[in-house]
């Protein structure tokens, strides 16, 4: 029987490189995200330059892991509904039967999540809870059961060193707010918790900083003359997800473990990605 990975936030990004690599990778996928076909509009998403939705949806993603001999399935999932979010873990379960690998990939990137600190209003603090800590919480707590009943199975989350440091400049020079920068820090704390709590149970859990990448919603959010201005120091979405499935696959031992891995000098360091090199 195949293994099982579910991506979320995987209709775009860093999460459909994922859904991919672990395609290439012998897994069978499944995709969540609120985005089903392309050019659906969303509450609190982001849009293109033109006003115009992201590209990019889960049935085009599920298109391509059939491509690669994979099972796909499509998950719908809005980590702002509490419902939804259980709902996925239960579809997921009962199409796929198991589930191997958990991604939780999946953030709330409205906006307003990067308000100054006086601007930042309780509505956003209540979005950022509901997405950066209440849905991967109830979503890892209903897969953890199965994977715990099979004796194995790998969390991975993703941070960023917003959660882990502080902004060089304020919000609205370039930083980050303290909506996000929190949210990220409560995603940095899951992976160990889990670990002490549960590690001697067959199950391997991870932090991935995916470091600074080149995504369509980064273009978004900063323009694509802030993502030119970053030049140095960014990667393309398919490293942190060679990463991420490099992890999943190859560290059996949980070496890389209780630390947080910065995706793109561990890439190098290993040599994952071996036509990349960080410019």
């Amino acid at each position: 029987m195949s293994k099982v990975v579910l991506v979320t936030g995987a209709s775009r990004g860093i999460g459909r490189e994922t859904a991919l690599a672990f395609a290439r990778a012998g897994f069978d996928v499944a995709v969540s995200a609120r985005t089903l076909e392309d050019g659906q509009r969303h509450d609190h998403s982001l849009t293109g330059a033109d006003g115009q939705p992201l590209p990019g949806s889960l049935a085009s993603v599920a298109t391509e892991i059939r491509a690669l001999g994979r099972q796909a399935w499509c998950i719908p999932m809005d980590l702002l509904d509490t419902d939804s979010v259980l709902a996925a873990a239960d579809s997921l379960l009962q199409q796929a039967g198991r589930i191997d690998v958990l991604v939780n990939n999946a953030v709330y990137q409205g906006k307003d999540l990067n308000s100054t600190f006086l601007q930042l209003s309780a509505e956003t603090l209540e979005r950022m809870y509901r997405g950066y800590i209440l849905a991967p919480v109830l979503l890892t707590q209903r897969l953890l059961v199965p994977m715990l009943e099979q004796g194995e199975g790998v969390i991975i989350n993703v941070t960023s060193g917003a959660g882990e440091s502080n902004p060089p400049v304020a919000a609205d020079k370039g930083g980050w707010g303290y909506a996000y920068g929190a949210g990220k820090a409560a995603v940095s704390r899951l992976s160990g918790v889990l670990k002490a709590e549960m590690g001697g149970r067959g199950l391997r859990t991870y932090t991935v900083n995916p470091g600074v990448v080149t995504t369509e919603a980064l273009k978004a959010t900063i323009g694509e003359a802030g993502v030119r201005a970053l030049g140095a120091g960014s990667a393309p979405p398919p490293v942190p997800a060679a990463v991420m499935c490099w992890l999943a696959v190859s560290d059996a031992q949980g070496l890389h473990q209780k630390r947080t891995v910065h995706a793109q000098p561990f890439a190098l360091e290993h040599g994952i990605v071996p036509d990349w090199t960080l410019d």
